[in-house]
């Protein structure tokens, strides 16, 4: 028959141990700590009745112990989380080795918000805060002088002695473009963002530099537009009316491109057989519901986030790790939207 304590076992503490090794409570814990000197003895004593009791010690007393709280601070100007949750995930998978935890804080673009949640983070003591948002255009660092190492993700501080890790926007355009030259494909036009985002400016930068090198020009006028299903609508559109021989399509978000899709089926035109298409992000949800499954370019924002963590735990550390702005190559997904153009003839 189980006993009534069984599965309601009291939680050994240290004052057990303490009394187990008929020791003070301050000499049981420099012991289980390895601080302090003590006989030899005494400190295997310790050891052995932690060992007895089943005793675990508590990371956050240890860590306030050692000056330690094993958390750092996630702000965002991203509510939506489209691109800040994969960068926390990244980060999280590099912070958790070390077992600390993250504080994600929602600033919603409002500076006064995140100052706000900058000094509520330092008033938690947490040891280093990362800062994502939306857009990499260069943003006024969070403070100076701050008593925690910053470092800044998807987006980059003004400052260059603070660390920033952006995607490479722009070699992800050439990459799409010398996919779509590799399928044969030679007349392609492109259709983005608003032009004031300079991922959009670069991304069009990496195609039309990609296609300069094979000596072509984009079919028709770079496309700028909104970053939405229904521009990618319109501005199909106005690309087919422009360069109706247009046979591939690269476009700055999967958002866009999956408006792009859906005027080609309108206008009878087959994706991939007529023309190809290529989006970027690799968000799932627009890829993977494109008729047909969207090729795009991923810009590895896990990754931005374990090099933003690996960072951060290098300067927790005390090693130097210098300021700038690391670029973080991106990579293709190939999907249906750009199988190889069938031989003429």
């Amino acid at each position: 028959m189980a006993s009534p304590s069984e599965g309601t076992a009291k939680t050994v503490t240290i004052r057990d141990v303490a009394a187990a090794a008929e020791v003070s409570i301050g000499t049981a814990s420099k012991a289980l700590n390895g601080r302090g000197r003590m006989r030899t003895e005494t400190r295997d004593r310790v050891l052995a009745a932690a060992e007895r009791l089943g005793f675990r010690p508590n990371p956050l007393a240890q860590g306030l112990l050692a000056g330690r709280t094993y958390t750092v601070g996630l702000v965002t100007g991203d509510s939506f989380g489209r691109f800040s949750i994969p960068v926390m995930l990244g980060a999280e998978d590099a912070l958790g080795a070390g077992k600390i935890s993250v504080f994600m804080c929602d600033t919603r673009d409002d500076p006064i918000r995140e100052r706000h949640y900058v000094e509520r983070l330092l008033a938690r003591r947490v040891e280093g805060i990362i800062v994502t948002g939306r857009r990499t255009e260069p943003r006024p660092g969070i403070g100076r002088d701050l008593p925690v190492p910053v470092v800044y993700a998807m987006t980059q501080s003004t400052d260059e002695s603070d660390v920033s890790i952006i995607p490479d926007d722009e070699g992800g355009g050439a990459l799409a473009a010398r996919h779509l030259l590799a399928t044969g494909r030679t007349r392609i036009g492109h259709v983005t963002g608003p032009h004031r985002f300079e991922a959009a400016r670069r991304r069009a930068r990496g195609l039309s530099t990609a296609l300069d090198a094979a000596g072509l020009e984009p079919a028709g006028e770079v496309l700028f537009g909104q970053w939405s299903e229904e521009w990618g609508r319109q501005g199909a559109d106005v690309l087919l009316h422009a360069a109706p021989d247009v046979d591939a399509i690269f476009c700055g978000s999967d958002q866009i491109a999956r408006g792009v899709a859906e005027t080609l089926r309108e206008r009878g035109r087959r994706v991939p057989e007529d023309v190809a298409l290529v989006g970027f992000d690799n968000w799932e949800p627009m890829a993977l519901g494109c008729r047909p499954p969207l090729t795009t370019v991923d810009m590895n924002l896990g990754e931005i986030g374990r090099l933003a963590a690996r960072h951060l735990l290098d300067a927790i550390a005390g090693t130097p790790t210098g300021g700038g702005v690391t670029i973080v190559p991106a990579s293709l997904v190939l999907r249906e939207s750009t199988r190889r153009a069938a031989p003429q003839g």
